[in-house]
């Protein structure tokens, strides 16, 4: 059977049942799950049906001896917005999802982008938002912009005396662009991702905006706060938002965020290089320049300042900003040598990019470390996205096999 999008399982089963027409036909319901089963992961979890009057779990295979979640062999379509490197993208295509369309308005990630995965993710949200320009999709993924809420960032803007957050013309409401392509093509399934600020800047307000536009687009809503450290050696909180169509999955789907792998993750002395290029170690006036800094930091009372890391322990988090000194994250190379910034490879490797992609660096040192400041983990979406993958097989059987409004 030819690969299958989940919007053509409704289809593809009255042709399967066309053609297996000699076959004895059993009941509708468990004749149903009997051809999904061929298309689909056979292994279920049975506390997704918990919520159904008649637990269709009773049809399926028994998994007493699963070893765990396997990405479906029916992928699932999605669009990848504010695409940056593509975190998001590699993430979903991990379990099984197919990228119809990219948009990202940087040139520099767009050139690492193509680069990597043969597509231009050119364009800007807002033109795509006035074109509603995007072919149906399963899943909408958008990882849109950090600043106007991160701390960083509200600090950086309230010394320039400028507004932030939704007051800010030229990033705040890049979100109601996207809630206005979110209104239009009704994606069943949202994966949005943001600074750990969010939910707390403005005193929550912010949040409430942003969770009250989700609610009014008629969608179920979840977040949670997910360290990237239990992934990769590197602590990254950032909140991840998924949202359900209630018009396809209902008031309550059977969402629950991943668990922390069993295994440890890679400490920082995983990814080094046995060997770096000397133009990463610190000149002796930038690293008497930083201690000064931090001393000062510290007399104060406060935690700013640079930070030699320790290569058995996981580091701070990687910011947009790593270009300017790598002050943040400093590699230590023993008594007598100064501290060294890490490699872009290295910083790619922080973030849990596959080797193969690190391989082709195509932009500055400078752009790379601001690409992966502002990326996210791909190994956090592609757990997240295989639970949001149980759902959808949830509601497949829920619903006969249609993933469409009820």
């Amino acid at each position: 059977m030819p690969n299958l999008l989940i919007r053509d399982v409704p289809t593809a089963v009255n042709e399967h049942i066309r053609r297996e027409s000699k076959r004895r036909l059993m009941s509708q319901n468990s004749y149903i799950v009997s051809i999904l089963s061929e298309t689909m992961e056979k292994h279920l979890p049975p506390t997704l049906f918990d919520s159904l009057e008649e637990d269709p779990a009773d049809s399926l295979p028994d998994d007493s001896n699963s070893s765990g979640y396997q990405p479906p062999s029916v992928p699932f379509t999605f669009v990848d917005l504010f695409s940056g490197v593509g975190g998001m993208r590699i993430g979903l295509e991990a379990v099984g999802g197919q990228c119809l369309r990219s948009c990202e308005r940087d040139k520099h990630a767009q050139k690492t982008y193509l680069a990597w995965f043969g597509e231009n993710p050119a364009g800007d949200v807002v033109d795509l938002a006035a074109a509603k320009d995007l072919p149906p999709h399963d899943v909408l993924a958008a990882g849109f912009p950090c600043q106007p809420f991160s701390l960083a960032g509200v600090s950086k803007k309230n010394s320039l005396g400028r507004a932030h957050g939704f007051k800010d013309q030229t990033q705040g409401t890049l979100f109601f662009h996207l809630a206005t392509i979110i209104e239009h093509h009704r994606p069943p399934v949202l994966l949005l991702e943001n600074v750990k600020n969010l939910r707390s800047h403005d005193k929550g307000n912010t949040w409430k905006t942003i969770e009250g536009t989700l609610h009014d687009l008629n969608y179920t809503v979840f977040n949670k706060i997910i360290d990237a450290a239990s992934w990769v050696p590197q602590h990254r909180e950032r909140v991840i938002i998924v949202c359900f169509d209630r018009d396809v999955f209902g008031d309550n789907p059977p969402f629950q965020y991943p668990e922390p792998p069993d295994q440890p993750p890679p400490r920082l002395k995983d990814i080094l290089e046995p060997k770096a290029d000397g133009k990463f170690t610190l000149s002796d006036k930038l690293w008497q320049y930083l201690q000064d800094y931090a001393e000062r930091h510290r007399a104060k009372g406060n935690g700013f300042g640079c930070s030699v890391a320790d290569p058995n322990g996981i580091t701070r988090t990687l910011s947009a900003r790593y270009h300017k000194d790598g002050s943040e994250i400093l590699v230590p190379q023993g008594r007598g040598r100064n501290p060294r910034r890490l490699t872009p490879r290295e910083a790619g490797r922080l973030m849990g990019f596959p080797e193969h992609l690190l391989q082709q660096q195509v932009v500055s040192d400078t752009q790379s470390y601001r690409q992966f400041g502002n990326a996210v983990v791909p190994a956090v979406i592609e757990a997240v996205a295989g639970q949001i993958v149980r759902v959808m097989q949830w509601q497949l059987l829920r619903n006969n096999g249609c993933l469409l409004k009820r």
